[in-house]
């Protein structure tokens, strides 16, 4: 168990910093030539830096060590069920907890009420986009269950967002795409595709390559299809109100 510590560790620290020095190096030759922020400003920044490289770290050492093998193990076992709604409703639980424990989806709503001055509350937000994604988990998982190829629920799903940007209110068009990004944050990528994976591996017929992948586009289309409803809402109680 140590020795995987271990190991984990000093693989995650490596490649956290080949992410982290040339983003360094790159503002310490702005700073130098452009910027000039004080000292203290500077010495404050470095000190948020590191703070952001340990925790990035600690973070993929514990999905290596923990969220992955967990997640596969979950999908196994439920993906070990004849009756296809047990993976269904677990697919849609844990799409719901996933994104509303992610950290991400968190700073988006609270950025939305910011720049809307209340007028688009964080907590709507955050119940939208976390039972779109639970939708969208659910189908993914059913979807895994009775083979069904991901085009058929990917390009129709498209299709009603592109229809949902025209009848959408506009203030909710560019919140959508941003939140289908943010919704595919670690939480989902590590945990929920995971467990799609690991019910994959189980199921007689089914490939993992094949069937497990594809959950994070699903993911990303759930917000989409759901904000943009909620701008179709907000758009239509303007109307009744004018």
């Amino acid at each position: 168990m140590i020795a995987e510590a271990v190991e984990a560790l000093t693989e995650s620290s490596l490649d956290v910093l080949k992410a982290i020095i040339p983003l360094v190096l790159f503002f310490l030759v702005f700073q130098v030539f452009h910027l000039r922020y004080p000292r203290r400003h500077v010495m404050r920044l470095l000190f948020g830096i590191a703070l952001t490289t340990v925790g990035m770290v600690l973070f993929l050492a514990g999905v290596f060590l923990g969220f992955l093998p967990t997640g596969q193990e979950m999908g196994r076992f439920f993906g070990s069920y004849e009756e296809g709604w047990v993976l269904l409703a677990v697919g849609v639980l844990l799409g719901f907890l996933a994104t509303y424990a992610e950290p991400a989806v968190r700073v988006l709503c609270y950025q939305v009420e910011k720049a809307s001055s209340g007028y688009i509350k964080s907590s709507l937000m955050l119940y939208t986009l976390s039972l779109g994604v639970a939708v969208l988990v659910g189908i993914g998982m059913a979807r895994i269950h009775y083979g069904i190829p991901i085009l058929h629920i990917v390009i129709p799903g498209y299709i009603l967002a592109i229809i949902l940007l025209f009848a959408s209110d506009r203030d909710f068009v560019g919140i959508s795409f941003d939140a289908g990004g943010v919704a595919t944050g670690p939480m989902a990528v590590t945990f929920l595709m995971s467990v799609a994976v690991g019910a994959a591996s189980v199921m007689e017929g089914s490939d993992p390559l094949v069937d497990g992948f594809g959950l994070i586009a699903l993911i990303a289309l759930a917000p989409i299809i759901f904000v943009l409803s909620l701008g179709v809402i907000i758009r239509m109680r303007k109307g009744d109100e004018g």
